[in-house]
């Protein structure tokens, strides 16, 4: 018998930003970094033999956990993957909310039929997870293997192995990140210990998500964005709306505050890149603002945020991110390694927000004004 351990990987870019990444790459983020040596804590004492993971970052950066301390090696393996998405890959759920709302919920709902230009069906993830799963277990006969996947991915397999069919493998609640799930193989025969436990996680356990159409729309609707250019000088007074009361927090008054300058520079950055100024929108409400400039220091692979910015009613939500998730993608597919905002150091509310997001000061210690965030995709 050989006892496997299937590990979902922990928090990534794309569950953060809340953006669709199945084959998209993306980097664990700082809670996800936490995840792992809670996830090498619960392993201590549990002999492995060999480790596992599919071939994206965010499961290869988890399987560290395991590995590493043991001097193992990695084998990687594709079909260990999360579902293709094909033209979903890196949307925003919100994007796909507003523009797909019943193929996005045929999605959450892994239901057999649905399928997008260039992706996968669960049906085919469910053959291709089961067939590696099997293929791992008669390679390691009466040994213990540790294999990292995907949360759509695992639920696929649990379904088969449960007896529940591929057309129930959305009543399987997804794995929070990090979940383990504790298998026997034997002759070709999976029996199913636990799944989704998460007791390693503490506090930084999610509560248990409810299965179905409406809770997932409902989740959705509450807190996805979706974005749409701005188009300058049309709009010109939601951006400088946006602009002054966003000063005017940062520094108690509009001393110093140039309207016109801040929009000529909106509407050159905007002529040059529509997307460079982007309207957030919560369903159809105005909820912020992304101006980026993708044109200055280019050549030196930077991108830099001239303003991010979320209306009141907004605020303290965990919205914004959304926001710097647009502004990371947008630069990978620029091939920037680095990006870069202006925050004076008496705007103490900005920094803070920065430097919690993975930002640091560069050109002049703590106290400078530019600071930057490695949006590389090296491990």
């Amino acid at each position: 018998m050989t006892t496997i351990y299937l590990i979902r990987h922990g928090q990534a870019e794309g569950n953060y930003y809340r953006r669709c990444h199945s084959w998209h790459n993306g980097l664990l983020t700082p809670k996800g970094r936490k995840q792992l040596l809670l996830l090498e804590r619960r392993f201590e004492q549990v002999h492995i033999d060999a480790v596992y993971s599919s071939d994206l970052y965010r499961a290869m950066s988890t399987a560290g956990a395991i590995y590493r301390p043991r001097g193992l090696s990695l084998r990687v393996d594709p079909d260990l993957r999360e579902i293709g998405a094909g033209v979903w890959e890196d949307i925003p759920w919100g994007q796909l909310l507003h523009d797909h709302r019943e193929s996005l919920a045929s999605f959450l709902c892994c239901e057999s039929g649905w399928y997008v230009e260039g992706s996968e069906r669960f049906p085919q993830v469910q053959d291709r997870v089961c067939r590696a799963v099997e293929r791992i277990a008669a390679a390691h006969p009466d040994q213990t293997v540790a294999i990292v996947s995907h949360g759509c991915a695992i639920r696929a397999g649990l379904s088969a192995w449960l007896g529940m069919g591929v057309d129930k493998i959305g009543q399987i609640p997804l794995s929070d990140n990090t979940g383990v799930a504790k298998l026997e193989v034997e002759r070709h025969q999976v029996k199913v210990v636990y799944y989704n436990d998460n007791s390693h996680l503490g506090e930084f356990a999610s509560p248990a998500r409810a299965p179905g159409r409406d809770y997932a729309l409902s989740g959705m609707e509450a807190n996805a964005l979706h974005c749409r250019p701005l188009s300058l000088p049309q709009d010109s007074a939601a951006y400088l709306t946006a602009r002054e009361e966003g000063w005017r927090t940062a520094f108690g008054s509009l001393e110093g505050f140039d309207g016109p300058a801040l929009l000529e520079e909106a509407q050159t950055d905007a002529g040059q890149c529509p997307e460079s100024v982007l309207q957030a929108l919560l369903g159809n409400t105005p909820a912020g603002i992304l101006h980026t400039d993708w044109q200055r220091d280019a050549d030196k692979g930077l991108g830099w945020i001239v303003f991010l910015y979320m209306a009141p009613k907004f605020r303290g939500k965990g919205l914004s991110v959304q926001l710097l998730g647009q502004a990371v993608s947008a630069g990978r597919a620029m091939d920037r390694q680095y990006l870069r905002v202006c925050c004076p150091t008496d705007n103490q509310t900005g920094r803070s927000y920065l430097l919690a997001h993975g930002f640091h000061p560069v050109g002049g210690g703590d106290g400078s004004n530019t600071l930057e965030k490695y949006i590389g995709l090296e491990l």
